[in-house]
Protein backbone atom coordinates (compact mmCIF):
# COMPACT_ATOMS: atom_id res chain seq x y z
CA UNK A 1 0.00 0.00 0.00
CA UNK A 2 0.91 3.76 -0.71
CA UNK A 3 -0.03 6.14 2.15
CA UNK A 4 -0.39 9.57 0.16
CA UNK A 5 -1.52 11.82 3.36
CA UNK A 6 -3.53 10.71 6.07
CA UNK A 7 -7.26 10.12 4.29
CA UNK A 8 -5.89 8.73 0.73
CA UNK A 9 -3.98 5.52 0.36
CA UNK A 10 -3.54 3.80 -2.92
CA UNK A 11 -3.32 0.23 -3.20
CA UNK A 12 -0.93 -2.18 -4.63
CA UNK A 13 -3.54 -3.78 -7.05
CA UNK A 14 -4.24 -0.26 -8.48
CA UNK A 15 -0.24 0.25 -10.02
CA UNK A 16 1.48 -1.84 -12.44
CA UNK A 17 4.77 -1.65 -13.32
CA UNK A 18 6.51 -2.15 -16.74
CA UNK A 19 10.26 -2.63 -16.92
CA UNK A 20 11.91 -1.76 -20.21
CA UNK A 21 15.34 -1.09 -21.07
CA UNK A 22 16.95 2.30 -20.49
CA UNK A 23 18.77 4.71 -22.78
CA UNK A 24 22.14 6.54 -21.65
CA UNK A 25 25.36 5.39 -19.78
CA UNK A 26 25.61 1.53 -18.64
CA UNK A 27 27.56 -0.27 -21.34
CA UNK A 28 27.14 -3.50 -22.01
CA UNK A 29 24.82 -4.28 -18.89
CA UNK A 30 22.71 -1.23 -20.82
CA UNK A 31 21.60 -4.01 -23.73
CA UNK A 32 21.02 -6.75 -21.21
CA UNK A 33 19.15 -5.35 -18.18
CA UNK A 34 15.62 -3.68 -17.92
CA UNK A 35 16.16 -1.19 -15.94
CA UNK A 36 13.71 1.65 -16.76
CA UNK A 37 10.61 1.21 -15.05
CA UNK A 38 7.41 2.48 -16.00
CA UNK A 39 4.48 3.18 -13.35
CA UNK A 40 0.91 3.21 -13.99
CA UNK A 41 -1.84 4.49 -12.23
CA UNK A 42 -5.28 3.78 -13.20
CA UNK A 43 -6.24 7.09 -11.42
CA UNK A 44 -9.86 7.99 -13.15
CA UNK A 45 -11.03 4.36 -11.75
CA UNK A 46 -9.15 4.45 -8.24
CA UNK A 47 -11.75 4.38 -5.26
CA UNK A 48 -9.07 5.88 -3.00
CA UNK A 49 -9.29 9.21 -4.73
CA UNK A 50 -12.06 11.85 -4.50
CA UNK A 51 -13.36 13.39 -7.64
CA UNK A 52 -11.98 16.88 -6.82
CA UNK A 53 -8.44 15.15 -6.33
CA UNK A 54 -8.64 13.14 -9.70
CA UNK A 55 -9.63 16.49 -11.54
CA UNK A 56 -6.95 18.39 -9.88
CA UNK A 57 -4.10 15.53 -10.51
CA UNK A 58 -5.43 15.08 -14.32
CA UNK A 59 -4.71 18.77 -14.52
CA UNK A 60 -1.20 18.52 -12.80
CA UNK A 61 0.14 15.83 -14.74
CA UNK A 62 -0.55 17.05 -18.23
CA UNK A 63 0.97 14.88 -20.62
CA UNK A 64 1.04 11.77 -18.28
CA UNK A 65 -2.23 11.79 -18.22
CA UNK A 66 -3.88 9.27 -20.73
CA UNK A 67 -7.11 9.08 -22.51
CA UNK A 68 -8.20 6.58 -20.56
CA UNK A 69 -7.75 7.94 -17.48
CA UNK A 70 -4.10 6.77 -16.18
CA UNK A 71 -1.16 8.64 -15.01
CA UNK A 72 2.18 7.31 -16.78
CA UNK A 73 5.38 8.13 -14.94
CA UNK A 74 8.60 6.64 -16.82
CA UNK A 75 12.12 6.69 -14.34
CA UNK A 76 15.35 5.75 -15.80
CA UNK A 77 17.32 8.08 -13.66
CA UNK A 78 20.11 5.25 -12.47
CA UNK A 79 20.96 1.70 -13.63
CA UNK A 80 19.09 0.07 -10.76
CA UNK A 81 15.48 -1.61 -11.34
CA UNK A 82 14.55 -1.10 -7.87
CA UNK A 83 16.20 2.66 -7.39
CA UNK A 84 14.02 3.65 -10.42
CA UNK A 85 11.08 1.94 -8.90
CA UNK A 86 11.49 4.10 -5.74
CA UNK A 87 12.04 7.10 -7.62
CA UNK A 88 8.18 6.61 -9.80
CA UNK A 89 6.69 5.68 -6.26
CA UNK A 90 8.17 8.98 -4.39
CA UNK A 91 6.97 11.41 -7.94
CA UNK A 92 3.41 9.66 -8.31
CA UNK A 93 3.06 10.01 -4.47
CA UNK A 94 4.08 14.14 -4.72
CA UNK A 95 2.30 14.61 -7.77
CA UNK A 96 -0.97 12.99 -6.02
CA UNK A 97 -0.38 14.85 -2.74
CA UNK A 98 0.08 18.32 -4.70
CA UNK A 99 -3.62 17.62 -5.93
CA UNK A 100 -5.04 17.38 -2.92
CA UNK A 101 -4.12 19.96 -1.88
CA UNK A 102 -7.08 23.16 -2.27
CA UNK A 103 -6.46 25.57 -3.72
CA UNK A 104 -6.90 28.62 -1.53
CA UNK A 105 -9.71 30.98 -3.05
CA UNK A 106 -8.99 34.20 -3.86
CA UNK A 107 -10.26 37.06 -1.92
CA UNK A 108 -10.63 39.71 -4.48
CA UNK A 109 -9.28 43.35 -3.49
CA UNK A 110 -9.18 47.13 -3.94
CA UNK A 111 -5.43 48.94 -5.49
CA UNK A 112 -5.25 51.35 -2.07
CA UNK A 113 -5.50 55.08 -2.48
CA UNK A 114 -1.25 55.36 -2.24
CA UNK A 115 -0.87 52.78 -4.99
CA UNK A 116 -3.28 55.03 -7.48
CA UNK A 117 -1.28 58.29 -6.71
CA UNK A 118 1.58 56.36 -7.59
CA UNK A 119 0.25 54.96 -10.87
CA UNK A 120 -1.43 58.07 -12.06
CA UNK A 121 2.02 59.83 -11.19
CA UNK A 122 3.93 57.26 -13.27
CA UNK A 123 1.90 57.88 -15.94
CA UNK A 124 2.26 62.06 -15.92
CA UNK A 125 6.30 61.38 -15.67
CA UNK A 126 6.13 58.77 -18.96
CA UNK A 127 3.78 61.65 -20.65
CA UNK A 128 6.07 64.64 -19.90
CA UNK A 129 8.70 62.30 -21.58
CA UNK A 130 7.15 61.48 -24.67
CA UNK A 131 5.78 65.22 -24.81
CA UNK A 132 9.57 66.31 -24.86
CA UNK A 133 10.47 64.02 -28.45
CA UNK A 134 8.13 66.66 -30.00
CA UNK A 135 9.95 69.24 -33.07
CA UNK A 136 12.48 71.66 -31.70
CA UNK A 137 11.91 75.32 -32.19
CA UNK A 138 14.30 77.15 -33.39
CA UNK A 139 14.78 79.85 -31.05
Amino acid sequence: MLRITDDIAIEDWELTEQFTRAGGPGGQNVNKVSSAVELRFEAARSPNLPEPVKRRLQRLAGSRWTKEGAVVIRVEDTRHQARNREIARERLTELIRRAAERPKKRIPTRPTLASKKRRLEAKKKRGAVKAMRGPVDGD
